[in-house]
């Protein structure tokens, strides 16, 4: 039994990110939530990320932590471009989408293209190794000052 992810509400500023991700992965993982579609002891690699950003996260409950104040820095308002690969045989769905919204500090826009390459085992994501693009991410949260 996969223990409970509490306090959904908290965050509402990832739902589009979440809903993208449900729908990439209809019919390989879940159903069900987000958080629901992965594995206990996932590990995530965030391959090309941030400064203050952790490289790895182990466990969906250290993950939904990791997402838990997400809302205060940015709010994603809706995900689009979903396109699906997938590789039965290796159990390997590759997603590719692009996340629209705000930086919550400065309120300038936001707009990033992601590619996450998802291992699946038992309709569950077991490994996640995350790509984006950074400087989307400097540019809404106004870093470095111009």
């Amino acid at each position: 039994m996969k223990t409970p992810i509490v306090g959904l509400t908290d965050f509402a500023a990832l739902d589009p990110f979440f809903r993208i991700i449900e729908k990439g992965l209809d019919g390989l993982a879940g159903p069900g939530h987000f958080f629901d579609l992965l594995a206990e002891d996932i590990i995530i690699e965030y391959v090309v990320r941030t400064p203050g950003y952790p490289a790895r996260v182990q466990g969906r409950t250290a993950i939904a932590e990791l997402y838990r104040p997400y809302g205060t820095m940015m709010v994603v308002e809706r995900c689009s471009d979903l396109a699906v690969y997938h590789d039965a045989v290796k159990g390997v769905a590759v997603l590719e989408y692009t996340c629209h919204g705000h930086a919550v500090g400065t309120g300038n826009p936001y707009h990033n293209q992601f590619i996450s390459v998802l291992t699946l085992r038992d309709r569950e994501v077991v490994h996640w190794r995350d790509y984006l693009n950074p400087v989307a991410v400097f540019d809404a949260l106004g870093w470095p000052p111009r």
